[in-house]
């Protein structure tokens, strides 16, 4: 049983088990929060309630249907380091299946960070390797299909087309990796891809200018759980905003930056203390987590390779070139395990490639999310590039969409002074490229002096 935090990424990696072998489904979300609300105080994290209750509404909803057996199921339930609450979820809910009956005893998967999300035990350690290369593929074209979404609407011909394509597209998408995954078919998956991205173009509008180009980062699950942010990206979009959010494979790619960069700080340790047997185990994981590293790149940049030519889409960045701008700045330790360290770096390079606009996703109360506020906020406002926080607990904030629709306009006067400058993809964001388009020659729409 996964939990849906990223829609397309949960049911890519859903059917990357199942072309393993292992059954696998994505819990209906946020149908059970009233559930959740009754087994936790408010107190903690926002997304540990609407995981708790996925789960709750699940059982509740199998029990009316026939009876639910939980010693039949795993609750998949990653967990994280660092000075975030995410790492006590799977603790705190086990505690509250514990106190049920009909849930005491359903096993969860707890996997962590500690080992760079390993999935030993999930199944056969034969099969891990191939797994752990397929389910991180399965993110990075799920991130891909959401930058084509992203892309695409702003600029789609009729209102609609864009999530009805892509809803298509995630199950043929889902198809593919359930057939191919597990024989590392990864040039067939490609090649659906391929087609996919083809096909989106001929939504885009060309004659509708570019829009001011807005950043999201923040906090992993809310700024991807579409029902938890209040769908912040197509409110963003219908205030006439084109948006980049913070992808998944980009927070898998931090994780085991991480433990290699703890494990070259073990080695260092470990040869002033001339101890050996550290030496031998820090030094093989250097090997482990770097080998691990370099491929998670490669598949990335092959993939987006894949579909470059046909439509720019938004790549991301190195953790090592985000390091670089952190300590460059100054501003914040790249030391510190948690999600601000690669946020004021992603915001600091939108600023510098010519965004319109940052919007910061995170928990109300969240730590690394007001962090994150407190240091970059005054960054741009010195810039003067528009910038808002919006946290979220389950509750309608009434002023949310007037502030929202400020921020869009802020950004659309920036656009008109500044342009939309420079972007993630090769170091350029071109305005629309389509392949094909008999209006421009290039597929290039020029930026317009006014809206």
């Amino acid at each position: 049983l996964i939990p849906e935090m990223n829609r397309i990424g949960a049911h890519l990696f859903a059917a990357n088990f199942r072309s393993f072998g292992v059954n696998a489904e994505v819990l209906e979300t946020y149908k059970g929060c009233d559930l959740g609300k009754q087994y936790t105080s408010g107190k903690e994290c926002y997304p540990c309630l609407v995981t708790l209750g996925d789960m709750l509404h699940f059982a509740e909803k199998e029990n009316s249907n026939g009876g639910f057996k939980p010693e039949n199921y795993v609750y998949f339930l990653p967990e994280s380091e660092g000075p975030c609450r995410f790492g006590m979820y799977n603790k705190f809910q086990r505690i509250v299946f514990n106190s049920l009956p009909e849930l005491n005893r359903l096993k969860i998967a707890s996997l962590t960070a500690k080992d760079g999300y390993s999935l030993d035990g999930i199944l056969e350690k034969d099969k891990v390797l191939d797994f752990r290369k397929s389910g991180y593929f399965s993110f990075v074209i799920a991130d891909i299909l959401d930058r084509l979404t992203w892309r695409v609407r702003p600029y789609e011909k009729k209102e609609g087309m864009t999530n009805a394509f892509i809803k298509y597209s995630m199950h043929d998408m889902a198809d593919a990796f359930e057939r191919y995954a597990g024989r590392a078919g990864f040039d067939r998956i490609l090649d659906k891809l391929e087609g996919i991205v083809r096909e989106a173009k001929d939504i885009i509008d060309p004659d509708i200018p570019p829009k001011p180009l807005i950043g999201i980062v923040g906090e992993i699950f809310l700024r991807m759980h579409t029902d938890s942010n209040q769908d912040l990206i197509q409110m963003l979009e219908r205030h006439g905003a084109e948006v980049v959010n913070a992808s998944l494979a980009e927070w898998i790619n931090y994780v085991t930056y991480n433990k290699l960069r703890e494990s070259r700080e073990g080695l260092r340790f470990s040869f002033k203390k001339f101890n050996l047997k550290g030496l031998h185990g820090n030094l093989k994981n250097i090997a482990g987590f770097g080998a691990t590293l370099l491929y998670q790149e490669y598949i990335q940049k092959k993939a987006y390779r894949r579909v470059s030519p046909f439509i720019d889409l938004a790549q991301d960045h190195k953790i090592s070139h985000l390091r670089d701008i952190l300590e460059k700045d100054d501003s914040f330790s790249f030391q510190v395990i948690t999600e601000t360290s690669i946020s004021i770096a992603a915001i600091l390079e939108y600023a510098r490639m010519g965004y319109n606009g940052i919007v910061n996703v995170y928990p109300f109360t969240c730590m690394p999310g007001m962090t994150t506020s407190a240091i970059v906020k005054p960054i741009m406002n010195r810039q003067g590039i528009p910038y808002l926080d919006t946290p979220y607990d389950g509750t309608t904030q009434p002023g949310r969409e007037a502030a929202v629709r400020t921020f869009v306009y802020q950004a659309e006067q920036h656009l008109r002074q500044k342009g939309r400058g420079l972007g993630p993809a090769k170091n350029e964001l071109r305005p629309l490229n389509i392949h094909g388009s008999k209006k421009q020659g290039t597929g290039m729409m020029p930026l317009p002096v006014q809206r």
